[in-house]
Order: C-alpha cells, then structure tokens, then sequence
C-alpha cells in the first residue's frame, strides 16, 4: 500500500504535520486536512488501511472517497462538500453516512469537520475527524427498529430527494398515552416489552413501503414522502384502530394509546431539527388536547405551546419566589331567600413577569400538570382563611369556598396544612369549604372519601362544585359523600324558556334536600331565573353574575362588606 511520498506537501500541510502526526496518535478516530487552495489532502494511515484509497497524501480527494459513499448518501454528501468550500465564511461540515470498506462492506461513519480562513479572510483549510459508528447504533436496542440516528438520516434523505423533485411529505412522530403507568404499575421489563409488542402493532398496519424508527422513550416515528392529509388520517385511523384493543402480555393485560404529531415538509420547515422540533409540539398539544388522536403541525398552535411552555418557567419562579404574582379573587354567594351576603368563592388570578393578566385556563392546567398546584393550593387555603377572619368581623358566619383538585386531595400533608392555618389564624373550621370539580373526579371514591371524611370531622363542609357538567352526576352523588352540590350554569341558561330544565333542578334540589344536601345555584344572571330558583326550586344559595362578579379583596370589601356595615 503506498503512502504517495513522491507527492511533495503543500507549503500549508507541511505547516501542520507535525502536530496532524502528533495528534493521529492520540485517537483511533480518521483524520484528514485538506488544503482548499491546492485541493491536497492528507489523511492518516488507518483510513487509508480500512478504505480503498491510494494514500496519505492526495490531490482532488473525492475523486476517490465518493465512489465509495453510499449511493443513498452521496447526493446528501456532495450537497455538504460543495457548500463548504464555495463559503466565504467559517465553516462547518457534520454528518453521519456510509462509506465501503475494502472489504466491500458499507459501514457508517461520523464526520465533522470546520474550514479555517487566512488572513484575508478566504476559505484555506478543512480539517477534521471522522469515526466509524457501531453497528448496534443503527437499531435501538429493546424494538429492534431503526433507531433516532437512522431516523435523522433518513430524515435528511427524504430532505435531500425533496430538493432534487421537488416532492414533499409527513413526519409522524407517535408518544404512547400514560405508557409510565405501565412501568410503574409493572416493571420497566414489562414495559420494554409493552415498547417491543406496540412496536411490532404498529408496523404491521403501517403501509408496506413505509419503516417505524424507535425513537427516545415511548416514541415512534414514521417517513411517509409524499403524503397528504388524507394518506396521514388513513395511517393514524390504522394505528388507533390497532392500539384500541386490551393487549395481553405474559399475564398482564394493558390498553395503551398513542397520541401523534404530524408535520408536512417543507411547509413546516426545511431542517431535520426543526421538523422534529415541530412534530414533538404538535404530538405533545395532542396529549394536552385529550390523547389518542393526531395534532398536524401549524405555525399558530405551535405559537400557543410555546407561550405555554414559557408560562411553564414563569409560574415555577412565581410559585418559587413565594407564588408572587398571585392572588385570589372573590365571587359574592348569597343566600336564597334573603340576598344575604353568606360566603364567597374564592378564585385563583395571575400575573405573569410582565404584569398581564392571564386566563385561568391557561395556567391552572399546567400548574395541575406540573403538581405546582399543591404548593399553590396551600398558600390559597392560608390567603382564604386569613382573608375570611378579616370579613368575618363584618358577617359572623362568613365562609369561603375553596376549589380543590384532586392532585391536591392525594397530598396526604394538606389535611395537616389546614388545621394549622385554622389554628394559627384562630379560626372555626366552619369558615371554610372544600369545593371538588364533579368533572375531575376519578372512579376512586373510597379513597376520596377517606380523605373528605377527616376534613368533615375537623368540621369542614364540602362541596361537589359543577354538578351536572360529567358523563354521570347522579353516580357522582351517590359515591361522594358531601354536604353541599352546586348546581352548574348549563342547567340554568334555558331555565325560563324550557320546562324540562326547570323539572330537572327542582328534582335535583329536591333530591339533594332529602339526603341533607344543601344546593347552591352557579351562574345566575338574571332576575327571572333567580325567582324562579327560589320560589320553585328553593334552592339554599345563588352565585353569579346578578348578585357580583369575581373581585379583588378590596373592591370586594368596598362592593359587597361596606354595604353590610351599613345595613
């Protein structure tokens, strides 16, 4: 094998051999450095030993090393030559491809590689090493699919065939639905196994020319050139269809879904990073927005999650700093028969770094989804309790009602938070309500009310808040042992124009009244429906619009306490 000595070096390599020979001796990595002017290369001797190459020194190297390239990659590879030496600027040259050894045999390798200017500032060195990747780096190791790199790869393939005709296409990238459920209530064996059996479900519903990369976690993703919307919706219905049945695995039965992400290309970008980046948004807004079903990329969705996610950052530095920037809010209840002022619910507001004002439905759910909201939690029932001893100088029997998730509820310290706030504000445990959202509760009652049924003999009522807004009301009341439902605006709004919707609450008051449940009416607006609530359905308490909105504590006091005072 010769080593070309008879190729005098340029004046620009011999510079640099002393330190290219001290350095190929420190790395089994390839090394080569190339003079752009003189288009002369020097290589070390182990790429020369493992490649057909005639030797260490060479003019117009390519005119060597793309033959060997693999068909696949050497358009990708001429593409990222050309552009590196026809830049006026630094430079830098980084990918993974394959290459034929004089065994015959493709392998991949990694090559990286940065162009040095001269003086004046023209492109006069590419230097850099290449490194032979493993074999096992190609398949992920529990799947046996292809795994993140040769998904990247054939990502920028499918790039570089968009470039040369021009025709574009989908990226799926597929998250299995609370797949850490499955480890936790098994093993992480079973749910290697779980990743391995979805893995194999999917391919087989997926079209004949199309492959599943294995990618980090619980993801998977799928190439599909040429695509439309129809062709993702008919993909994505065959996967759901798939994953819709109870799986059996070695005696464990589990039924997981899985959420999808979809971007087209090049409309939701031209670069692998951003593509990835877009299709991990768009699955991650398809968890948020329900699970099992498929979100395609758009620029004004990825807008809002990425507000999302920065809010993340500020409600953390909020809850941090001492949940600066919140504060609670109060809506007036007043009782049925009288108008009396008799309580208040108490309602979370936020002000983000920037002093806006954002929407409860915004921040609540991440502060659910980030477990903030038992942090957050105790400092409301602490800002409630010292905000009712205040008003109840004014109203003796004053309570606050106060929301509670069901995050909160398994927080096995709350209990103990709360009887050291009565006691440290010297309060009765009647001056609070715990209010739980019927929509949010779980089918876990006689853990529920284990919980409830310590407040409750501490003296605390609760409350069952938007009755009538779940897929079963009735159930809920039966499970849930509360002292007070409150009635949701849905049952009201056509209360005056239908007379079923009228039958319907004065048979829920009526029933909760036999049981010793109080019913409090939410959202009434009008004077129509508040007779109608009182005289027909004697509801016990009315919240909303008509008797206030939700306010500060001092227009609170200004609007609502003043007025009692003087009374």
């Amino acid at each position: 094998m010769k080593k070309n000595n008879r190729i005098p070096l340029s004046p620009c390599l011999r510079r640099f051999r002393f330190y290219f020979d001290l350095l190929r001796k420190t790395t089994n990595d390839y090394m080569f450095l190339t003079d752009l002017q003189e288009n002369m290369v020097m290589v070390s001797a182990n790429l020369v030993q493992d490649f057909e190459l005639p030797g260490e020194i060479l003019y117009d190297f390519d005119k060597y090393w793309v033959p060997l390239v693999h068909p696949e990659e050497k358009s990708a590879y001429q593409a990222s030559i050309t552009k590196i030496i026809g830049s006026q600027a630094a430079s830098e040259h980084n990918m993974e491809y394959r290459v034929k050894t004089r065994k015959g045999e493709y392998v991949w390798i990694r090559c990286r590689g940065r162009v040095g200017l001269d003086r004046d500032g023209k492109p006069y060195i590419f230097a850099g090493t290449m490194s032979r990747m493993a074999q096992r780096n190609q398949a992920d190791e529990v799947t046996g699919l292809l795994n993140k790199y040769q998904f990247e790869h054939a990502v920028k393939l499918a790039l570089a065939q968009y470039r040369a005709t021009n025709e574009g296409g989908a990226i799926l990238v597929f998250g299995l639905d609370n797949f850490k459920i499955v480890n936790e209530t098994y093993n992480r064996v079973t749910g290697d196994l779980v990743l391995k059996r979805v893995g194999s479900i999917i391919s087989n519903v997926l079209p004949q020319e199309l492959t599943l990369f294995k990618l980090d976690g619980d993801e998977f993703a799928v190439i599909y050139p040429g695509a439309k919307e129809q062709d993702v919706a008919d993909v994505f219905a065959s996967v759901q269809s798939a994953l819709s049945r109870p799986q059996d695995l070695e005696g464990h039965q589990y039924f997981c879904t899985a959420s999808c992400g979809t971007v087209f290309y090049p409309e939701a970008g031209k670069d692998y990073l951003v593509l990835h980046k877009h299709a991990e948004a768009a699955m991650d807004i398809a968890k948020r927005e329900g699970k099992n079903r498929n979100v395609i990329f758009s620029k004004e969705q990825y807008n809002r999650w990425v507000r999302s996610i920065s809010m993340r950052d500020s409600i953390w530095e909020s809850v941090e700093n001492g949940c600066l920037g919140f504060s609670l809010f109060y809506q007036p209840q007043v009782n049925a028969v009288d108008q009396r002022l008799i309580g208040a619910e108490a309602l979370l507001r936020w002000k983000n770094p920037k002093g806006r004002m954002v929407a409860p439905m915004e921040f609540i759910p991440i502060l659910e989804e980030t477990k903030l909201i038992i942090p957050v939690g105790k400092w409301i029932v602490e800002e409630a309790i010292k905000t009712c001893k205040k008003w109840r100088r004014t109203i003796p029997d004053f309570r606050v009602s106060i929301n509670m998730s069901y995050e909160q509820i398994k927080d096995l310290s709350l209990l103990k938070c709360v009887e050291e706030c009565l006691e440290h504000y010297d309060m009765p445990a009647d001056c609070i309500v715990l209010e739980l959202t019927e929509s949010k509760i779980v089918a876990d009652w006689s853990f529920i009310n284990k919980q409830f049924d310590a407040f409750r003999k501490l003296g605390i009522a609760i409350a069952m808040d938007d009755f009538g807004t779940g897929y079963s009301s009735l159930a809920s009341l039966k499970n849930l042992s509360c002292d007070i439902v409150k009635i949701d605006r849905e049952f009201v709004k056509k209360i005056l124009e239908n007379d079923f919707d009228r039958r319907l609450v004065q048979c829920v008051v009526d029933l909760c009244h036999s049981i010793g449940i109080q019913c409090c009416i939410e959202g009434v607006e009008e004077e129509a429906e508040y007779e109608l609530l009182t005289k027909e359905c004697k509801a016990d308490a009315i919240q909303g619009y008509l008797f206030g909105h939700p306010e500060s504590v001092e227009v609170f006091e200004e609007k609502f306490l003043k007025m009692e005072k003087e009374v």
